[in-house]
């Protein structure tokens, strides 16, 4: 996939930004580049979507595996709790519901949707790899759907769509934000979550830096970038939150990276004063989450 136009905007005031190694898997080296336009950057010569499928095969990747191997791993299970009560608290003040109908698009392993339906909503979830899928039901008996199962389901028949960290996976961009729109009920709610590489953390870190999981990570969003996008798909102007818990555990990964270790105070401190910049602007978080509505 050798891109020479930004694959969010068409734009062909591209170039290149830096270098990123895929330190979890394959060890390849892969180029992001950046749209002058409207500041997206996208990982270059990326592999397609009938070839990406090994970049996602390793025990290690524990939004497929749900692994709880490794100092990383474990911290990150101890908070998951926390972060699935905040994300359903957030649906329900976003939509003014306590139920309803949610479709979650890369749903993993499936925690997310096992505590939607917990808490009294009818959930459907998309999840392409067969392993996260299998993983799904073993665990909390879910039936999660294949990516072309997304094509099927009823215009306007959603309340909430949800994709936490999964935009930037999704090979044909504009077309998934059109689809997801046309399965949002009038009032409906599309709320997305990525990382962000204006945050303190993706600076300091820079080639290092955990989030942009190339090539996984087929773009990487600015808030400007990410606002733009659904703008111009027709979406209102989003509301934007932060979530604070991941300057912690990509700082984690990214010490792990540049080091070879974990360095776990480092990375406290690292992902502290990111949040500590991003205080007062959530712009600067190392991830945020962008809720929007389709424009009456």
């Amino acid at each position: 996939m050798t891109l020479s136009a930004c694959p969010a905007c068409n734009s062909e005031d591209v170039h290149f930004k830096l270098s990123v190694k895929d330190f979890s898997i394959s060890g390849e080296i892969f180029e992001v580049w950046e749209c002058s336009k409207c500041s997206l950057r996208f990982t270059q010569n990326a592999p397609s979507e009938e070839n990406i499928g090994p970049y996602y095969q390793s025990e290690n990747y524990i939004s497929h595996s749900n692994t709880n191997k490794g100092l990383v791993n474990k911290l990150y299970h101890s908070v998951k709790k926390i972060t699935l009560n905040k994300k359903k608290k957030i649906i329900k003040n976003a939509t003014g519901f306590s139920t309803g109908k949610i479709l979650d698009v890369g749903a993993g392993t499936g925690a997310f949707l096992n505590t939607m339906r917990q808490g009294g909503w009818q959930v459907s979830g998309i999840e392409p790899d067969v392993i996260a899928r299998k993983n799904a039901s073993d665990l909390y008996r879910l039936n999660l759907l294949d990516q072309e199962a997304l094509k099927s389901f009823t215009p306007a028949s959603f309340d909430v769509i949800t994709m936490w960290h999964v935009l930037e996976h999704v090979h044909q961009l504009n077309e998934t934000i059109a689809l997801l729109m046309n399965l949002l009920k009038p009032n409906g709610k599309l709320i997305i979550a990525v990382p962000n590489y204006t945050s303190f953390d993706a600076h300091y870190y820079k080639e290092f830096w955990a989030a942009y999981d190339v090539p996984r990570h087929l773009y990487h969003f600015s808030p400007d970038a990410m606002k733009k996008l659904l703008v111009d798909h027709g979406m209102n102007n989003p509301v934007l939150l932060p979530m604070w818990f991941d300057s912690f555990y990509v700082s984690m990964l990214s010490e792990k990276y540049k080091y070879g270790k974990s360095r776990l105070v480092q990375a406290f401190f690292t992902g502290l004063k990111s949040n500590l910049k991003a205080r007062n602007k959530i712009e600067n978080c190392s991830s945020v989450i962008y809720i929007s509505a389709i424009k009456p």
